[in-house]
C-alpha cells in the first residue's frame, strides 16, 4: 500500500478501529486507468450508488451511474422554490468519517467542498403533555434524563453501556461486511443473543428506563430508518449510541450540498454521471449481468451492474423473463414493507426564532399510532411529527426574514386503504392546524409557498415497492442474511447497494452499503485477469 493509501485508511475512520481494518486498499488516488480497465455501471444516484461508484472508481474501474430523474440524489434530491430551497429527505449526518472516506479515496478532502456543522443539542422532544428533552452529548444528555426522572439515572448508564457494545459489534464490526450465506448469520448470532438481539427496541429500553417519556426519548429511532420501536430488532439501539460517538451533524446549504459534491467526485475520476436515463432491464447472458437497456432502447455494456433501485424492485422488474429463485413474486408479495412518509415542504414570511433546527413533535398516542401505521394500516387522526427547519442553522436557505421547514408525518405505505389523490390536501391541513397552535403562531398567514409529498410520490418517482419510504421493515427476520444480499443471490457480476440491502436504511445504512462491496468485488486488474481466464 502506498503512503497515499495510508493516510486515507488512518484519517477517514478516526475512533472506528474495527471499520479501518477491514477497508480493502485502494488504487493511489491520480486515476489513471488502464484502457481495457473492466466498466461498472450503477443504477441510480442515491448515496448508495454514489457512494458504490467512488469507490469503484478508487478501485480502478471505470463507471457510469445512471439517473432516471433530471438530478442526481434520489431521495436526497434538493426541492428549490419561490426563493427557499429544501431537502427533500435525509437531513442529519451521524457517521460523517463515511463520506470523509469517500473524499479521501478520491484524494480530496470533504471539508474543501462541504462543511459540516456540529448540532447541540442534536433535536429536541416535546412530548404530548408538554414536557420537552433537548438530546445532546454527554454530560448533557445525562443531565435532561436526571431532569425528567431522576430514579432512571442507574438505567440509563446501563442501557447506554449496552448501547455503546452493540454499536461496536452491528455496527464497527458487521455493518460493512456481507451476509452472504448461512454460516455468515451463524458465526453472529452467538454474539447478537449475547447483546439481546431478540428483543425489540422498546422492550430493550424498558428493561432499563421506568419513565415513559424516556423510554420514548430513547426507543423512536428505528422510525428514523423505516422501523417500529416495537417490533425492530434492538440492534438499532445502537443509533443512541452513534449519535454520542460522533454527534449529529447538518450539511451547510443541505444535504444537497453532499450530493453535489459526490457528483463532482465521480467526474473527478473520469468517470460519468448521466441523469434522464432510466434503466429498464438488465441484460444478462448466462445468468450474469452484461449490461443495462435503457428506456429509449439505447444499450450499454457492463462488465459489473450495481443496483441502487428497490432491491424488490430491480428483481421483479428489472430482470423481465427471467425466474426467480429466492425473491419471486411470492416472497415479495409476503414481505414487511417499511412505513412510507407524508412530507410538507413550505416557506414562511417570517422568522421563528425559537423554534429549533429539528423538533419530534410528540401526539397523545405512541404504541396505538404505531400500531395504526404498521399494523392497522390506516390513517390515523392524530399523528407524530418531526419538524425540520434548517434555517436555525442556515439563513441563506430561505429569503431574508424568511424561514424554510418540512415537516414529515409517518404514514401507511400503500398497502393501505387511502386515496392519497383526496387526502393529501385535508391532511396538510391538519398538520398546518396542528402544528400553528403548538409550535408556529400565525402560521397560516405566513405561508409564503408550499409543496407535498405522498406515499404515491414514493411508489412514482422512486420506484418504491408499496410506496415504502425505506425499503424492507427492519425486523429480525429482515436483517442481514435475510435482506436482499449485496451480492445478488440470482444473478452473477449484479451487486445491491442502498436502504433495500444489507445494513439497511439511514445514511449510514446506506454508505456501510457500498462499503460493503469492497469486501466483494476484487480490485479492477483482479477482475481484469481473473476474467481473462474464463
Amino acid at each position: 500500500m502506498s503512503a497515499v493509501d495510508t493516510s486515507v485508511l488512518r484519517d477517514g475512520l478516526v475512533g472506528a478501529p474495527s471499520a479501518r481494518r477491514s477497508v480493502e486498499p485502494a488504487a493511489p488516488p491520480r486515476f489513471a486507468r488502464r484502457a481495457d480497465a473492466p466498466h461498472a455501471v450503477v443504477i441510480g444516484s442515491g448515496f448508495g450508488g454514489l457512494a458504490a461508484a467512488v469507490r469503484l472508481g478508487a478501485r480502478g474501474y471505470r463507471v457510469t451511474v445512471l439517473e432516471r430523474l433530471a438530478e442526481p440524489g434520489g431521495r436526497a434530491a434538493v426541492h428549490h422554490q419561490d426563493g427557499f430551497t429544501f431537502d427533500a429527505g435525509p437531513t442529519i449526518v451521524t457517521a460523517p468519517h463515511l463520506f470523509e472516506e469517500l473524499w479521501q479515496l478520491a484524494g480530496k478532502r470533504l471539508a474543501d467542498d462541504v462543511e459540516l456543522k456540529a448540532l447541540d443539542p442534536f433535536y429536541e422532544i416535546r412530548f404530548d403533555d408538554g414536557a420537552v428533552f433537548r438530546a445532546g452529548r454527554g454530560d448533557a444528555l445525562r443531565a435532561e434524563v436526571a431532569r425528567l426522572s431522576p430514579d432512571d439515572l442507574p438505567g440509563f448508564d446501563r442501557l447506554m453501556t449496552l448501547s455503546r457494545e452493540i454499536f461496536e459489534v452491528a455496527f464497527l464490526e458487521l455493518g460493512h461486511r456481507p451476509f452472504s450465506t448461512w454460516r455468515d448469520m451463524l458465526r453472529t448470532l452467538p454474539r447478537l443473543a449475547k447483546l439481546r438481539g431478540h428483543l425489540s427496541v422498546y422492550q430493550l429500553v424498558a428493561r432499563h428506563l421506568k419513565d415513559e417519556r424516556l423510554r420514548v426519548a430513547f426507543s423512536f429511532h428505528p422510525l428514523l430508518v423505516g422501523g417500529n420501536p416495537f417490533t425492530t430488532t434492538s440492534v438499532y439501539t445502537l443509533i443512541s449510541h452513534l449519535e454520542q460517538h460522533w454527534g449529529v451533524h447538518y450539511a451547510m446549504g443541505g444535504t444537497g450540498r453532499l450530493v453535489a459534491g459526490l457528483a463532482g467526485l465521480i467526474r473527478h475520476q473520469g468517470n460519468t454521471l448521466r441523469c434522464n436515463a432510466e434503466v429498464e432491464e438488465i441484460l444478462l447472458h448466462d445468468e450474469r449481468a452484461v449490461g443495462v437497456r435503457l428506456a429509449g432502447g439505447e444499450r450499454i455494456a457492463a462488465d459489473l451492474v450495481v443496483s441502487n433501485a428497490d432491491p424488490l424492485w430491480t428483481y421483479s422488474h428489472m430482470l423481465p423473463g427471467r425466474r426467480a429463485r429466492r425473491w419471486d413474486a411470492e416472497r415479495i408479495a409476503r414481505a414487511r414493507h417499511s412505513m412510507s412518509l407524508f412530507v410538507w415542504y413550505f416557506g414562511t414570511r417570517r422568522r421563528y426564532e425559537d423554534v429549533p433546527h429539528h423538533t419530534i413533535l410528540l401526539g397523545p398516542r405512541y404504541r396505538e399510532l404505531l400500531r395504526d401505521i404498521f399494523d392497522r394500516r390506516i390513517l390515523a387522526d392524530d399523528f407524530s411529527l418531526y419538524l425540520h427547519r434548517p434555517t436555525a442553522s442556515d439563513p441563506r436557505l430561505a429569503p431574508p426574514g424568511c424561514d424554510a421547514f418540512y415537516v414529515l408525518s409517518p404514514v401507511p405505505h400503500l398497502g393501505a386503504d387511502v386515496d392519497w389523490k383526496r387526502a393529501a390536501e385535508p391532511y396538510r391541513q391538519a398538520i398546518a392546524r396542528h402544528l400553528e397552535a403548538r409550535m408556529l403562531p400565525g402560521l397560516q398567514d405566513a405561508l409564503v409557498t408550499s409543496r407535498v409529498t405522498t406515499p404515491l410520490d414514493f411508489e412514482a418517482r422512486y420506484l418504491s415497492v408499496q410506496g415504502a419510504a425505506f425499503g424492507l421493515e427492519p425486523r429480525l427476520f429482515q436483517s442481514a442474511w435475510f435482506r436482499p444480499h449485496n451480492e445478488s443471490e440470482e444473478v452473477r457480476d449484479l451487486y445491491l447497494v442502498g436502504a433495500g440491502t444489507h445494513p439497511g436504511a439511514g445514511l449510514p445504512g446506506v454508505l456501510s452499503s457500498a462499503r460493503v462491496l469492497d469486501a466483494l468485488v476484487p480490485h479492477a486488474d483482479a477482475w481484469r485477469d481473473r476474467h481473462a481466464q474464463r
